[in-house]
């Protein structure tokens, strides 16, 4: 009879417990998808409209930093997915080229690395393979934005 009891008293507090357990994963779900101020990426790295990413690599908060200024705004922005490490070399050099970007030079051994620049704006990329299967995807940005308005980092007017 104890027996029965006791079994009781396990499932009743094995339910208890998933049903706990269910509630804080879905509360952590809800937290991770608030950002807190930064912007949900789609589409393009952070909100720098002139860099694509496809859409089976998704971004790595945690690893990812970002800094604006007023004269500079860059940072590294990480991304990992199941794509094949070749065919997202491929895709960077064409989206990026579409999107007016230079490719200033590239490596290729065990990572692939891809230097990009426009006249105020140079974007560093590392393709590597992850792990259990994905692909990982860095970017190194750093945008000049005194430059783009014709002035030094201190906000003086630079004569051409």
């Amino acid at each position: 009879m104890k027996e029965h009891y006791v079994i009781k008293v396990l499932v009743f507090l094995g339910l208890m417990l998933s049903l706990t357990l269910s509630g804080c994963i879905a509360t952590k779900q809800q937290r991770g998808n608030d950002v807190s101020g930064l912007p949900q990426v789609t589409g393009f790295a952070d909100d720098i409209k002139d860099i694509s990413m496809p859409p089976e690599l998704k971004w790595n908060r945690k690893g990812s930093l970002g800094i604006k200024t007023e004269s500079f705004r860059g940072g590294i922005w990480k991304y990992s997915g199941r794509v094949e490490i070749l065919s997202l070399k491929d895709f960077m050099i064409s989206s990026m080229q579409a999107n007016n970007w230079k490719l200033a030079g590239e490596t290729t051994s065990k990572e692939i690395m891809l230097a990009f620049v426009k006249p105020n704006k140079t974007c560093m990329i590392f393709i590597t393979e992850g792990f259990l299967g994905k692909t990982d995807l860095t970017l190194y940005i750093t945008m000049d934005q005194s430059a783009a308005m014709g002035m030094n980092p201190f906000g003086e007017i630079v004569e051409p």
